[in-house]
């Protein structure tokens, strides 16, 4: 009888200690690798930053010069974005250097084909969003504001650069949610990256004004844009405009920064395919035949959880059409395992790149070119 009181007593000693250790170990300060926004950014430092490109109107009013929306934000309140609050009549950033998501990724992810092929990068992303997307894969991210974010890492540009430094990277990404949510991130980043010798891309859904667009690229070496459709019922799925997407497309091109375009094929919303021929016939007519276009698969997710994942065969025809109009290197994506998950040359027919998801398995572009038949193959291989 003693032994079973004393064995009671260790049972009930290690239920009450075990659980307040955990307690302790948890959210003591010295373990702790995340903040979390529990007092308004602006008012913190570091984080502190004033936004580019806005107006200063009257009454405390500014007006966000960022991208297509042009948001007017009274005194207290935030742009369509969740990110950039006017604090006694000035603009700021509320996420800067405070990303919510950093990982290491292959290349292929972005995707970008024919950027260093088989490298990793270095991904960077914050809460919030300009577009309003119902399809979003990251609408955890892109959907919240920072105050939402289960985790908000302190990461500082000059540590972003100095971590990707160290782990040997030779390329940061500026991806998940909208870059131009976060855009005094990215670009203090990409000044210091740049000087350091790093690659910058940035993965896009391409509404950035002009302006703001330009002052990226000047430290930008490739973009990923987000091409949603062909028709303004594409981009109402999104709550968001087609035409400054194009105007995007046509600047990344003028100013010779490597493109690549990404078209999510959603059933019923814009996988019409007279639609897609033209969209094809346009990038062909406007941005040349050599930009690599990506067919992906959509599967069910966020606010669109009632459609069904992109027929295969859909994103055949898709693909198909691309070739006729004279695209060179168009893929499908989101199948595994596809044939044309690889790149192949546009003149011999041989496979450049073999790609299984985003693993490569071969490569035979040499000195930028056809390993078997020595086309010219346009990228950044180096």
């Amino acid at each position: 009888m003693v032994k079973y009181v004393r064995r009671k007593n260790w049972i009930l000693l290690i239920v009450l200690i075990i659980p307040a250790v955990l307690y302790i170990l948890r959210y003591s300060p010295s373990t702790c690798q995340t903040t979390t926004s529990a007092s308004p950014p602006v008012e913190k430092e570091p984080f502190l930053r004033e936004a580019m490109f806005y107006k200063v109107l009257g009454g405390d009013e500014v007006q966000c010069q960022m991208c297509f929306r042009k948001c007017i934000i009274p005194e207290g309140r935030r742009g369509a974005c969740r990110n950039r609050e006017n604090h006694k009549g000035k603009l700021y950033s509320v996420v800067y250097a405070r990303p919510s998501a950093v990982h290491i990724d292959p290349v292929e992810k972005e995707p970008q084909y024919h950027f260093l092929p088989g490298s990793e990068i270095l991904c960077i992303g914050t809460a919030g969003c300009n577009f309003r997307c119902r399809h979003c894969h990251n609408w955890h991210l892109s959907q919240r504001s920072i105050e939402e974010m289960d985790y908000v890492y302190d990461l500082m540009p000059e540590k972003a650069v100095e971590l990707t430094l160290k782990k040997r990277i030779p390329t940061m990404s500026f991806t998940y949610n909208e870059p131009t949510s976060f855009y005094e991130y990215a670009y203090d980043i990409a000044k210091l990256a740049k000087e350091k010798g790093l690659r910058i891309i940035f993965h896009s859904n391409g509404a950035l004004n002009p302006a703001p667009l330009k002052e990226l690229l000047k430290y930008t070496d490739g973009v990923t844009i987000d091409l949603k459709g062909f028709s303004q019922r594409a981009y109402d799925n999104s709550s968001a405009e087609l035409e400054p997407v194009l105007r995007t497309l046509k600047i990344i091109k003028e100013e010779d920064k490597w493109l690549e375009i990404v078209n999510l094929v959603i059933p019923t919303i814009n996988d019409d395919l007279t639609e897609i021929r033209k969209m094809c016939t346009w990038i062909k007519e406007n941005l040349g035949v050599d930009v690599p276009l990506h067919f992906s698969r959509f599967f069910p997710a966020y606010r669109l959880t009632r459609l069904p994942p992109t027929p295969i065969s859909t994103l055949e025809k898709a693909y198909e059409i691309a070739r006729e109009v004279g695209l060179n290197y168009v893929s499908i994506g989101n199948v595994r395992g596809h044939k044309h998950n690889s790149t192949f040359c546009p003149k011999c027919g041989n496979i450049l790149i073999h790609r299984v998801g985003f693993m490569v398995l071969s490569n035979n572009i040499e000195d930028g070119k056809c390993r078997f038949c020595g086309h010219e193959i346009p990228g950044i291989w180096k």
